[in-house]
């Protein structure tokens, strides 16, 4: 090998080095410091509350008949509503003016070249017979799709057939759970290594496959490209993603983003449309928690995001579900249940929510 050659590998083995302990570095700088803005947000958020209660415990004091003796109380609540106000306000400032600047990466624009224009996607089905046969044609049609893959999740009716009929490669995962088969869709897909991505979607026909162009459009610049659905215009006016729903996913992504300051714009946790590099998966499969159900895509964007993976938001269409829905979007109380669930995990520890 001639010198120069050996002088390339050396620098490029060197560079990788390099951008490895910086990552490493950057990930043990941010540990050092807790989201403080997150913090601030639910504190300033409780003082807001307390506030609000006192203000309307007007009607009850001149309602009813000894009302007077909620004076003091409204009193007390206005009062010291301020307090919880002020600290989290001053947290918010702390972390935005003094932190973010050690906490954002000081990085120029990340692009990579795409070689090969091609993915591989993943479609997770339960029990959805009616819609799982034209969404797989869907994908397989499409002439950046290489093969589709359709996990069942134990689906007692003829999903399974229906995908087979339409091309896709199906398994059964038989654990039930909507964390175990996202799991087992991006494990079955990513062992293709003919494809440098992986799109995982839903086969209820909520998603089309034209988005994928949109989504490669971003691959360059991200490890995840996270499809959102909070783009009016690309969203049909009757899905089921209520308004109640879009915003709470909104408020949970605007937490995820106050988490990981610097790091990401999250605007839609529980979108299942996103595309993935096979090089992040390697690394983000054994940091996540398959036992997590409904909340497991705002499980999955928190750790990639710990992991210092780069996240970028695609606007993408969403369209009404054909068939009955089992998940997170069934009403607006499961989808309150899913979205507590979710800042649980976000705050604490998602290891408690399994």
């Amino acid at each position: 090998m001639s010198d120069g050659l050996w002088a390339k590998v050396n620098d490029e083995g060197a560079a990788v080095h390099d951008a490895a302990d910086s990552s490493r570095q950057f990930a043990a700088d941010r540990r050092r410091h807790p989201p403080y803005l997150l913090y601030g947000l639910l504190i300033s958020a409780l003082g807001l509350s307390t506030y609000v209660l006192g203000v309307l415990l007007v009607f009850p004091r001149y309602i009813l008949p000894y009302g007077h003796s909620l004076d003091s109380l409204a009193e007390w609540l206005v009062w010291y509503s301020g307090v919880p106000l002020v600290l989290g306000l001053a947290l918010i400032m702390f972390d935005l003016l003094y932190l973010l600047r050690h906490r954002k990466p000081d990085r120029p624009v990340r692009f990579t070249a795409i070689e090969r224009r091609r993915v591989t996607v993943a479609l997770t089905a339960y029990n959805d017979e009616e819609s799982v046969g034209p969404a797989v044609r869907d994908f397989v049609e499409n002439p950046m799709v290489e093969r589709v893959i359709l996990v069942s999740n134990n689906s007692v009716d003829r999903t399974f057939e229906r995908a087979l009929e339409a091309g896709a490669i199906t398994h059964n995962e038989l654990q039930p759970g909507y964390g175990r088969c996202v799991f087992r869709c991006l494990s079955e897909a990513a062992a293709f290594d003919d494809t440098e991505f992986v799109v995982l979607c839903e086969g209820d026909l909520t998603f089309r496959s034209y988005d994928i162009e949109k989504l490669l459009a971003y691959a360059p610049h991200a490890d995840i490209v996270n499809g959102t659905r909070t783009v009016e215009p690309l969203r049909q006016h009757e899905t089921q993603l209520s308004t109640f729903m879009y915003y709470g996913n909104l408020f949970v992504g605007k937490l995820l983003e106050a988490k990981h300051l610097g790091r990401g714009t999250m605007t839609d946790v529980g979108t299942t449309y996103k595309l993935c590099r096979r090089s992040a998966l390697e690394r983000l499969l054994p940091a996540v928690d398959p036992a997590i159900n409904l909340e497991f895509n705002a499980h999955f964007l928190d750790r990639a995001l710990g992991l210092d993976l780069v996240v970028v938001e695609c606007p993408i269409t969403f369209h009404p579900r054909v068939g009955i829905s089992k998940g997170g979007n069934i009403n607006n109380m499961r989808g309150l249940k899913v979205g507590v669930r979710m800042i649980y995990g976000i705050l604490f520890d998602w290891r408690w929510m399994t």
